[in-house]
């Protein structure tokens, strides 16, 4: 992939262009989900599941800043030809410092008392390294067909804020793009920092399908 890099021009205040779904309704407290694409795709993909969250959730979708064609966004490049995922380092340290500003201007903008930070996939991915090295800036991870880079491993530190992270870890166990050992990894991962963990695998491939869905509101309560 030859990605273009945006980060030099982003001119809003959130530093990336996002969907919104307003909460239709009030509650003692704030709380907004971040929903994150996987390669190739944008903001509207996840967001089409909107509508499945409470309405007092405040559901936002952000589109990932490099470039890849028409409509069609990553985090960052990523390299499977030799068979395992290789990727550019750079890049995703650039989104992740990104996307935690994005998450201080948004808890500042709509006064949030609370936010899960989620994904599929390359988002999935994010979503464990944002949730895994900033445990005390998100409250809960959502993590569908994803897995954890072994290159932030070092930069997470056993704390309080960690063993009160929550997570929601689901995967397909026919996934041939992530296969699902790399979920169990995660859970094994995941378990020895003692997170809140709900893990969960399905009959399904590299997709998210209502089983996930239906699982994943109940958990967000």
């Amino acid at each position: 992939m030859n990605l273009q890099d945006p980060f030099s021009s982003a001119d809003n205040q959130f530093a990336l262009q996002f969907l919104v779904r307003e909460p239709n309704s009030t509650s003692e407290t704030k709380k907004a989900v971040i929903l994150l694409h996987g390669v190739g795709s944008n903001e509207q993909d996840l967001f089409s599941f909107s509508g499945q969250f409470a309405e007092d959730v405040l559901v936002i979708s952000p589109r990932g800043p490099y470039t890849i064609g028409t409509g069609s966004y990553a985090w960052y490049e990523v390299d499977f030809s030799t068979g395992k995922p290789i990727i550019n380092a750079k890049q995703e340290e650039k989104s992740r410092k990104t996307l935690l500003f994005f998450i201080e201007r948004l808890k500042q903008h709509y006064d949030l008392d609370q936010v899960y930070v989620g994904g599929f996939s390359q988002g999935a991915i994010m979503s464990f390294t944002l949730g895994l090295t900033h445990p005390a800036e998100i409250t809960g991870i959502i993590a569908l067909s994803g897995r954890i880079l072994e290159e932030i491993r070092p930069l997470v530190q056993k704390d309080a804020a960690l063993q009160n992270l929550k997570v929601f870890l689901a995967h397909g166990v026919q996934d041939n793009m992530l296969p699902v050992g790399y979920a169990r990894e995660a859970k094994a991962y995941l378990e020895s920092f003692d997170v809140q963990l709900s893990y969960h695998e399905y009959q399904m491939a590299h997709q998210i399908n209502q089983d996930v869905l239906d699982d994943l509101v109940e958990w967000m309560g």
